[in-house]
């Protein structure tokens, strides 16, 4: 599964929460979801309503869609699986793959599975897994381990939402029948009932058992993948992985960066890079000695000096001390290895052989002497030293890198020193809470300040005048109503529309795009949104800008000046 391309945010919910998820998308997808559903459901419902009709079974109808509701929670199923990863299919897609999509996982719950109260749970595992069938059980228990009683409840709490909607639908026409007639009519619908039931009647309640179950289906399979996206999360840990991979990503982008950053300052990058050079040197100096005749006899007398004047040279000293493999010293090359006990002439193998170790090809036998750095030694002359400032104590501290050391003190010290300033500036805060007088006080309630804004019946004609006035004498909300009232005014004359007595700003902002001019509109638009905020979250605007209000107000809508 492709968990980086998911459209959702993964995090350890709780079933509860993943629920909500999955109702979540069952919203944002409600068109790809219902649409399929509906053209799918309404001619099965017309056929089984037909063949039970003809059957005189209607009482069977309404047992068989519930039967076949599995069918049409594949069309939300899919929807959903496809929309998480951003890829939601249209209407028509959802439809057309149902021909060859997830039926071999399927037949069971059209079986012995309908009645299993964990299917919307389930249904994933054997519809989007695409396991085999033998591990399908074990997949299934691994799943319902820690969702349950959570799948459980969810089963039931969609079978009730059920219920109440076709006991509503019920009931909503029993409302248009009046009160004194009520008692009759319930009397009359009861005996139609239980006598002989009428065949209207019973396709209605049919339809209403079908719509019910197509409107609360979708959440239901939308809470069970809810549940399944949370279980996966917590047993495969999809939220770490996807922050690993999202870190991941990060640091190949600042790779070369750290890499360049860490060549230029590793601490014994010159170091090591005299070093290799040296070793460089020593290893041309060695091939030259290769190609040179008298090379050999110089490399001898050179060794014997320097492991006369040089003892810590170990490796030299092993090399020399090794006796060289020829021809006589070598066991391999006895005649009684090579021929057995037979007697033969091996003057020739003999002379062959030592031709043979004597080419250089053969033997590359060569002295490789390196330098390296007699850590060691130095620090046994510190500890060497340090004995001997301490020799009245009887110890000796070894000395070590002391930087970091000292670093880190100076950023305890600079913490504590942090602290104390910190204490010293809230001192007031605190300090009489120790002494014992820090009580409470709880500030007095400040006054409510009501604006009672009156507004005139008639809105005169020279509207902007009158707000400025309004404005000019302190009474900003007056101003804002006068000229929100003549606005809503002039909007009617223009688009011929009369509001209902107390109409809202929403009712009359859907009333003002009826005006033909732009212009008009968006002044309106403007003039409600100025209003709301004034009314409704105290935000009045400056001089400048109610004065460019006015003035713009009263020539769009040709107020008298």
């Amino acid at each position: 599964m492709r968990i980086d391309q998911l459209d959702v945010v993964l995090r350890a919910r709780s079933g509860w929460e993943a629920v909500e998820l999955g109702t979540a998308l069952v919203r944002r997808h409600a068109r790809a979801i219902w649409l399929p559903w509906v053209l799918l459901g309404l001619p099965v419902f017309a056929v089984v309503n037909a063949l039970a009709w003809w059957a005189d079974a209607f009482g069977l109808a309404w047992l068989l869609m519930w039967w076949l509701k599995p069918l049409f929670e594949r069309l939300a199923l899919y929807v959903i699986s496809r929309g998480v990863f951003g890829d939601a299919p249209t209407p028509w897609q959802a439809l057309r793959a149902q021909r060859h999509w997830g039926w071999s996982g399927f037949w069971g719950y059209l079986g012995w599975r309908r009645f299993s109260p964990l299917r919307a749970l389930m249904l994933p595992v054997n519809l989007l897994e695409g396991s085999s069938p033998e591990l399908r059980g074990a997949r299934r228990r691994a799943i319902a381990g820690g969702a349950f009683g959570h799948a459980v409840l969810l089963t039931l709490t969609c079978m009730m939402f059920e219920l109440v909607l076709v006991v509503g639908c019920i009931a909503t026409i029993f409302m248009f029948i009046p009160f004194e007639l009520l008692s009759d009519s319930w009397r009359a619908a009861w005996a139609m009932v239980r006598t002989d039931t009428p065949a209207w009647a019973k396709l209605g309640f049919n339809l209403a058992c079908w719509l019910a179950a197509a409107l609360i289906g979708p959440f239901h399979v939308g809470a069970g993948f809810g549940l399944y996206l949370n279980r996966r999360t917590e047993m495969e840990a999809w939220d770490v992985e996807i922050a690993f991979r999202r870190l991941r990503d990060r640091l190949q982008q600042a790779a070369p960066l750290l890499v360049l950053a860490l060549v230029l300052g590793w601490p014994g990058g010159t170091l090591h890079a005299q070093q290799a050079h040296g070793v460089d040197e020593l290893a041309a100096q060695d091939a030259h000695a290769d190609t040179d005749p008298n090379a050999d006899a110089n490399a001898d007398a050179n060794a014997d000096a320097d492991a006369d004047a040089e003892d810590e040279d170990a490796e030299a000293e092993d090399a020399a001390d090794e006796p060289a493999l020829t021809y006589d010293n070598d066991p391999a090359n006895r005649p009684e290895s090579v021929f057995g006990t037979a007697s033969v002439d091996t003057a020739g193998f003999r002379q062959a052989v030592q031709r043979a170790y004597e080419d250089p090809l053969q033997s590359p036998t060569r002295t490789v002497v390196r330098w390296e750095p007699s850590r060691k030694d130095a620090a046994d002359k510190d500890k060497k030293k340090a004995g001997d400032a301490d020799a009245d104590k009887g110890n000796a501290r070894p000395k070590g890198p002391v930087l970091p050391a000292q670093i880190a003190e100076w950023v305890l010290w600079g913490l504590v020193g942090l602290l104390l300033l910190a204490l010293v500036a809230t001192a007031p805060r605190w300090l009489r809470w120790l002494r014992g007088t820090g009580t409470r006080r709880r500030a007095p309630p400040t006054a409510v300040v009501e604006d009672d804004i009156r507004v005139p019946d008639e809105v005169p004609p020279d509207a902007a005048a009158r707000a400025r006035t309004l404005w000019q004498q302190g009474r900003p909300r007056q101003a804002l109503a006068l000229l929100y009232r003549a606005s809503v005014e002039s909007m009617t004359e223009r688009t011929q529309t009369a509001l209902p007595p107390g109409a809202t700003e929403a009712q009359c902002l859907r009333a003002s795009r009826r005006m033909p001019d732009e212009a008009d509109r968006t002044l309106f638009a403007r003039i409600v949104r100025v209003w709301q905020y004034a009314a409704y979250a105290g935000r009045l605007p400056d001089d400048a800008e109610f004065d460019a209000l006015a003035s713009t107000l009263q020539q769009q809508f040709r107020w008298r000046a």
